[in-house]
């Protein structure tokens, strides 16, 4: 297999590539890291249950972890985009997967519920945090011009695909052997992992002598990376000083505070209780989120395709139109059985679910430029996990207020249909590069 032709053989500026793109294997490598990460900081969910009964601990013990888990994932994101200027891609997928495997195999002999916040809570979500979307439009942006929406929308499906895997897989060895061994699972995915991500992910094209997928010469300019770790999260901060009064910056924090609230906030959260309120069983609830993420797959993907190909302002706001819809739908349609039309509900949660990212990530290069762009991508998605934990609290005081999910379920819909106008009002997206064929 031919990985790439040096620059001075003349190749690269040529514009002749490889059988095999060096880009699209640093695509399916990133793809790999993003899915075990994705799946790893959910997966203390299949094990919350079984490590309060082993360990004798309380809800709210392990909660805490939950929560920290959550808000350390997001907040991690945009100084993770600046210090990944400074350590490279090949490093931060490497030290990520280090600290997850450590973080998950110290979960084995902890003993108190602080020792679950600080490896759970804080090294597994700064790892996952690390590797996250913001490190998917990072890879995508220096790797590709052409077919850069299709990328982003692939490597945006690990999210559903890691959860779809490896979920189910702890769930089972849960059963059979007991969380201490689904821990070491993750241990053991992590470190094989490692050699891959060594031998092909490299920072940027130029690394080894070629060009971006579908690029020419004069559009493939690097950039200096910061001189320090310290620089680079203090070029973190002054990013966002300098873009968060403006207008774009505002619409898109805005609209992807609504997603996470829309998402991870309501309906990954409080769905499975909500449909438990109108008789519906557990399990049931569950496997409609499964079905959920099995349409997220294909509309992720689809969406990246479509990202290259239209405006992305009026893709979300199709995505935040329907999923506004579909929520305001819902109470109407939660009972005990689950008829056709809360599957027609549910299949579009999943055809937008992460949806979202790809025209985001096309908007916050238009409008702040390549080299801004993933450091503002993690400020974005940084406000969508904001959003998501506001969402998480605010429906479960209003379930608690009200004795039901309606106002719930009513005040998300109105928000998303109100992100769907919002999408229109931001700047026109850069011209459209031709898909290479």
């Amino acid at each position: 297999m031919d990985m790439g032709t040096p620059a001075g053989a003349g190749a690269a500026v040529a514009g002749r590539r490889p059988r095999v793109d060096r880009a699209w294997l640093v695509a399916a490598v990133t793809f790999l890291v993003l899915l075990a990460s994705a799946a790893f900081r959910s997966s203390l969910g299949v094990l919350l249950v079984p490590i309060e009964d082993d360990l004798g601990w309380s809800r709210t013990d392990t909660s805490f972890a939950v929560s920290l888990n959550l808000v350390v994932y997001g907040v991690a994101a945009p100084f993770a985009a600046a210090l990944l200027e400074r350590v490279g891609v090949r490093r931060t997928a490497v030290w990520a997967l280090v600290l997850i495997a450590v973080g998950c195999l110290a979960t084995t002999v902890m003993s108190a519920p602080w020792q679950l916040s600080a490896l759970w809570g804080l090294v597994i979500g700064v790892a996952t945090g690390s590797v996250a979307l913001v490190f998917g439009a990072i890879v995508a942006n220096r790797w590709f011009v052409a077919r850069r929406g299709l990328v982003v929308g692939i490597l945006g499906a690990a999210w559903a695909t890691g959860q779809l895997i490896f979920l189910p897989l702890l769930a089972a060895v849960v059963d059979a052997f007991g969380w201490r061994a689904a821990a070491l699972t993750i241990t053991l995915v992590c470190a094989a992992l490692l050699p891959a991500v060594v031998a092909v992910l490299r920072d940027r094209p130029e690394d080894v002598g070629l060009l971006p997928y579908g690029a020419v010469a004069e559009e493939s300019r690097g950039r200096e990376a910061p001189p320090s770790a310290a620089a680079a999260v203090l070029h973190a901060v002054t990013v966002l000083r300098e873009v968060l009064w403006t207008r774009p910056f505002l619409l898109l924090a805005g609209t992807f505070f609504v997603c996470g609230w829309t998402t991870n906030g309501i309906i990954s959260s409080h769905f499975v209780p909500a449909a438990h309120d109108h008789g519906m069983h557990a399990t049931t609830a569950a496997g409609l989120l499964a079905v959920v993420g099995v349409f997220d797959i294909v509309g992720t993907i689809g969406s990246g395709w479509l990202t290259d190909r239209l405006d992305p302002r009026l893709l979300l706001g199709v995505y935040y139109g329907l999923r506004g819809l579909a929520l305001l739908a819902v109470p109407a349609l939660l009972g005990p059985h689950v008829d056709p039309p809360l599957l027609v509900v549910v299949a579009l949660f999943g055809l937008d679910w992460v949806a979202t990212v790809p025209p985001t990530v096309v908007l916050c290069r238009t409008a702040f430029g390549v080299e801004r762009a993933g450091i503002v991508f993690g400020w974005v998605f940084a406000a969508h996990m904001i959003g998501a934990g506001v969402a998480a609290a605010a429906s479960g005081a209003m379930r608690a207020a009200s004795g039901d999910y309606t106002s719930a379920w009513v005040l998300a819909g109105a928000l998303a249909v109100a992100a769907a106008g919002a999408s229109l009002l931001l700047p026109r997206p850069e011209p459209r590069v031709t898909p290479a064929v």
